[in-house]
C-alpha cells in the first residue's frame, strides 16, 4: 500500500493518523509519508520514494539509520529473550558508562522515555528539597507530563497550542514560566517565591522552538542563582546527551547541573532514557529513598543492548566525530546565510528561521513566517531531502551524510529557498 491509501487506513484507527503529533504534516500541509525502511543517512517510503533525512529519528541516529554494531548487538540479545522485569549486567555497564562520560552522573536511573526521564527528576528534586514549585522557560519542551504543558515547545508550539486540555490547572500550579536567555526573569520568580522552588529545569540548547543557543553567561547565570537560592539546576537533554559533545552540555559548555535527563541517543534508537546526578539527591529515589519512581520495562535488554552499542562508538570515535559532524552543520549554515534566512546552529543541531533577521529568544520564534517554511519544506521533500515538519524544530547531522550528500542538500537549499 501507498501512503495515502496508509494513513486513510490510520485515521480510522490511530488519533490523527500518527502516533506522536510531531508526524503530522498539519503544520506543512499534505500527508505524511510512510517509512519502509532506513539505511545510512537514507529514509525509504511505500511511494518508492529515497530521502536524505535531517531528522534522524529526532536525534538518536548520530552514527546513521541501522548502524551494524547497533543492529547486531540488538539481534544478538532478542535471542536470549525480550524482557525479564529483572536486573542484568548490561543495566550496569551503561550506567557505568553514562557516568564515567557525563560530569554530574553520580548515579544514574534508567527509564523508558524522555517524558518519563524529565518527570522522574523532576520528582527526585522535589523529594530532595522538600520545595512543590518548579520554574521552566516558555517554548522549552520538557515532555507530556501534565505539570510540564506549560507554554511548551515541540509540537505544541507547532500546533499554536502551547498547553494541553485535558490537563487540570491544579497540575500545573506550582509550575512557574520564565524566558529563556532571560536571566531577569528567574530572578524576579526566585523573589517572589522565596523557599519554594526545587529547581529550574531548561533545554541547555533550546531545540524544541527551533535551535536557540544560550546566552552568554545564561547557563552559568542559572548555575549561580539556583546554588545561591538552595534550588536545583536540571539539565533537560533529552536532545542535546551525547549530541553536541560526548559529555553532553556539561562538558560542551562547562556548567555542571545537579540533575540531568538523558533520552534518545543513550538508547542508539530503542525506547531508553535516563535521569541522573548528584548522589546525595538519587539516593532519594525508591527503593534506597522515599522518592517512588519504577518501570518493568526500565533496562529492557535489547534497548540497553542498543545503547551500550551506540555509546561504545561514539566513545571510540569522540575525538573525530564531534568535530566532523560540526564541520558539516557549519557547511548548512553557511548556505542558509548566503541565501539569506536566518539560521541558529550548535553543533550538529540547526534551525533556518523564516522571515525574521535573528532569533535569540521564544518571542523571536513567535514572529517566524511558517507559510515560508511550508514553502520551503515542501520544496526540499521534492528535492529527496525530509527535514523536520515544523518550523519550531531541529535539523539533525549524523555521521552517515556523507560530503557528497550534503552537497546535494545544499544545491536543494537554494533552489528551494531562492525560487
Amino acid at each position: 500500500m501507498n501512503s495515502e491509501e496508509l494513513f486513510s487506513r490510520a485515521v480510522k484507527v490511530i488519533p490523527g493518523g500518527v502516533n506522536s503529533p510531531v508526524r503530522a504534516f498539519g503544520a506543512v500541509g499534505g500527508k505524511p509519508f510512510f517509512v519502509t525502511r532506513a539505511k545510512g543517512d537514507r529514509l525509504f517510503d511505500a511511494d518508492g520514494r529515497e530521502y536524505i533525512d535531517y531528522v534522524c529519528s529526532w536525534g538518536p541516529c548520530i552514527l546513521g539509520h541501522a548502524y551494524p554494531e547497533i543492529v547486531e548487538a540488538v539481534e544478538k540479545t532478542c535471542r536470549d529473550g525480550l524482557t525479564f522485569g529483572a536486573p542484568t549486567e548490561r543495566e550496569v555497564e551503561l550506567a557505568e558508562l553514562i557516568s564515567q562520560a557525563v560530569p554530574a552522573a553520580e548515579m544514574v536511573r534508567l527509564v523508558n522515555s524522555g517524558t518519563e526521564a524529565t518527570m522522574s527528576a523532576i520528582r527526585a528534586a522535589r523529594g530532595f528539597t522538600g520545595r512543590d514549585k518548579i520554574i521552566k522557560f516558555r517554548g522549552n519542551y520538557h515532555g507530556h507530563s501534565d505539570g510540564l504543558l506549560v507554554k511548551a515547545g515541540s509540537g505544541c508550539l507547532t500546533g499554536g497550542v502551547p498547553d494541553s486540555a485535558g490537563v487540570p490547572a491544579s497540575f500545573t500550579r506550582e509550575t512557574l514560566v520564565a524566558e529563556y536567555n532571560d536571566l531577569s526573569s528567574v530572578e524576579a520568580l526566585f523573589a517572589n517565591n522565596r523557599g519554594q522552588i526545587a529547581c529550574v529545569i531548561v533545554e541547555p540548547v533550546a531545540a524544541n522552538m527551533g535551535v536557540v543557543p544560550p546566552a552568554d553567561g545564561f547557563l552559568q547565570g542559572l548555575r549561580e542563582i539556583t546554588a545561591r537560592e538552595g534550588a536545583l539546576l536540571l539539565f533537560d537533554e533529552v536532545i542535546t546527551g551525547f549530541r553536541i559533545a560526548y559529555g553532553g552540555a556539561s562538558e560542551y559548555f562547562g556548567v555542571t547541573p545537579d540533575l540531568f535527563a538523558f533520552g534518545k541517543i543513550v538508547g542508539g534508537g530503542m525506547p531508553l532514557a535516563c535521569y541522573g546526578g548528584r548522589r546525595e539527591i538519587l539516593s532519594c529515589v525508591a527503593p534506597a529513598g522515599k522518592v517512588y519512581q519504577a518501570g518493568t520495562l526500565s533496562g529492557n535488554p535489547v534497548a540497553v543492548a542498543a545503547g551500550l552499542a551506540a555509546l561504545k562508538a561514539l566513545a571510540r570515535q569522540k575525538d573525530t566525530i564531534y568535530s566532523e559532524l560540526d564541520r558539516k552543520g557549519a557547511r548548512l549554515q553557511k548556505i542558509y546565510e548566503e541565501c539569506g534566512i536566518a539560521v541558529n546552529r550548535v553543533g550538529s543541531l540547526l534551525t533556518p528561521f523564516f522571515g525574521v533577521s535573528s532569533v535569540r529568544s521564544y518571542a523571536d520564534v513567535s514572529k517566524c513566517d511558517k507559510e515560508k517554511f511550508a514553502r520551503y519544506f515542501s520544496a526540499m521533500l521534492k528535492e529527496g531531502i525530509y527535514v523536520a515538519p515544523s518550523q519550531f524544530e531541529a535539523m539533525f547531522v549524523s555521521a552517515a551524510h556523507s560530503e557528497e550528500d550534503i552537497s546535494r542538500t545544499c544545491d536543494a537549499i537554494r533552489r528551494s529557498v531562492l525560487n
